[in-house]
């Protein structure tokens, strides 16, 4: 029998451009042939969205082809069902944390309606505005409808960017996101859409012009004299070169460096010499969590001191940096796997603080970890290394730990129990599990369920066809809860009465578990509004 890893580029991509299994079709398969189940549509959105990547290719499905999966889904929903729509699309941006798409999903929202003439529900400026929650997303929305759907800027559009316009122009972020590199530039954007400045903001106005002038007029450009965030930078930035080093890793130069908001981007291409550990060191202070995550191997290649590594390392451990960060657990793994081992530790600490989420369930648990092949070709992002089989076993390994009672298994082709003690790091346990070739979920449910209260399944829910199928290996009164990590069609097992999905990793998906136990009525992560 073929499986993953053995098929070539060429059938993956015929398989990614065949017609995918619908309501229409009478037997629906998964892309490995197995038994399917076709999904309501919003909950084939959400599955998608949640796991949802722009242009990037997964095992089954191309890059392209998800995303206008994606499109057509919004659209279609944004006029059938607007306020659960709008809703998702706010909920991705904030508690989803899902930046790309929630922006290219409120064009297509505002697109679908125009086009059906469609005024019920959320207004097409307020979605706009809902999805916009940093300073260079409204360049980012403007350029993504420019390129799909034209130069021609609906007002909808044009109001729901000027209202975050004003909520998010601010001297600091405009140091920080208004850079050449930027497609549209804070001036293009005030260009096109000609956001007013808020009223309560008399600082707005000034900014607004300096905006301009940086973008169309450079040689003219002067910061507001009143604006000490700007007055400051631009003079850190007129330092001739020879005494850029100095400045920095002299006394005060923290300090100096805040007061002028210089990043540690900036700082790397402003210093014309090398980030060595005197920079860095200096640097330390005045970087964010993520920053300093980002950087770990320059620290270790730079050499800093072992004192301001112990205070790096304690930051990166800290369980409110964690929590404000909002970081999936993820990319703690990723770090570890490709930092020094004097950070393992702290990434250990802060792996398990933002696995805080996850519900210590009671009575007597089956975790299942799907570790098939396709699993581990597809990565969860196109910026990351990180697998979804090493992610998957990093949740399933934290269910387990957390819950009162439970079996920890991995399945592929075969299945078999990962062994574990209670309260051992969770990185511990996952060099414990296996790449096994292909999917036979029900083989694993019938090999390894005897009488739990629960299944827990995290896959990417192509079964292969082994065997026959008989009757469903879990009574259908025991609660099954899968985790679909890259949103694919067909289904593996239908919804209902004790049968849920949920999409992708979040720990809304892990609170909606506990919710449907303890025999409330099942909802979305937001409040859906119909």
């Amino acid at each position: 029998m073929l499986v993953a890893p053995h098929v070539s580029a060429g059938a993956r991509r015929l398989a990614a451009t065949r017609p995918v299994p619908g309501s229409t079709v009478r037997n629906p398969r998964t892309y490995e042939g197995g038994p399917a189940y076709v999904r309501e549509p919003r909950e084939e959105l959400f599955l998608l969205a949640v796991a949802h990547f722009v242009s990037q290719d997964t095992f089954y499905e191309s890059g392209a082809y998800r995303e206008d999966r994606y499109t057509a889904l919004v659209a279609r929903l944004a006029v059938e069902h607007p306020a659960w729509t709008a809703g998702l699309l706010r909920w991705l941006r904030a508690e989803g944390n899902m930046r790309t798409a929630s922006l290219t999903g409120a064009a297509a929202y505002v697109r679908a309606r125009l086009a059906a003439g469609s005024c019920e529900g959320p207004s097409n400026r307020s979605v706009v505005d809902s999805v916009l929650q940093r300073a260079d997303e409204p360049g980012e929305l403007l350029a993504h409808w420019t390129a799909t759907y034209g130069r021609a800027i609906p007002q909808p559009v044009k109001r729901g960017v000027a209202d975050a316009v004003r909520r998010l122009y601010t001297s600091r972020s405009l140091l920080k996101y208004d850079t050449p590199s930027k497609g549209f530039r804070f001036g293009d954007v005030l260009n096109l859409v000609h956001a007013s400045p808020d009223p309560a903001k008399p600082w707005q106005g000034p900014l607004f012009r300096y905006a301009l002038d940086r973008r169309h007029h450079p040689e003219r450009a002067e910061a507001p004299a009143g604006d000490r965030l700007l007055t400051a930078q631009r003079a850190l930035l007129g330092t001739p070169a020879d005494e850029r080093r100095a400045l920095i890793t002299g006394p005060g130069g923290a300090e100096r460096l805040a007061e002028a908001g210089l990043t540690w981007e900036s700082v790397a291409g402003w210093l014309h010499g090398p980030m060595d550990a005197a920079v860095w060191e200096a640097l330390i202070p005045v970087m964010g969590p993520m920053a300093l995550l980002r950087n770990l191997r320059n620290f270790d290649e730079a050499g800093i001191a072992d004192a301001v590594a112990k205070r790096v390392a304690a930051r990166i451990a800290d369980p409110e940096e964690v929590a404000r960060s909002r970081q999936f657990p993820f990319r703690y793994l990723a770090a570890h796997q490709h930092a020094g081992p004097r950070w393992a530790d702290a990434l250990e600490a802060a792996l398990g603080h933002s696995l805080g989420n996850v519900p210590a369930l009671p009575g007597r648990t089956l975790v299942l970890v799907d570790r098939s092949d396709s699993m581990f070709w597809d990565t969860f992002s196109e910026r990351s290394t990180l697998s979804r089989a090493d992610a998957a076993a990093v949740f399933g390994t934290a269910l387990a730990l957390r819950a009162e009672q439970a079996d920890l298994v991995e399945f592929g082709w075969r299945s078999t129990p990962v062994p574990y003690a209670s309260g051992e790091p969770v990185l511990d346990v996952l060099k414990r599990f296996h790449r096994l070739g292909g999917t036979d979920t029900t083989k694993a449910l019938r090999t390894h369920y005897r009488d739990h209260d629960r299944v827990l399944v995290v896959t990417d829910e192509q079964a292969l066809p082994y065997g026959p199928q008989g009757p469903d290996p879990v009574p259908r009164r025991v609660p099954v809860h899968t985790w679909n990590l890259a949103g694919y069609r067909p289904a593996h097992g239908p919804t209902g009465p004790n049968r849920h999905t949920f999409g992708g990793l979040t720990d809304a998906a892990f609170r909606m578990a506990v919710l449907i136990e303890n025999g409330r009525r099942a909802a979305w992560p937001w409040a859906a509004g119909e």
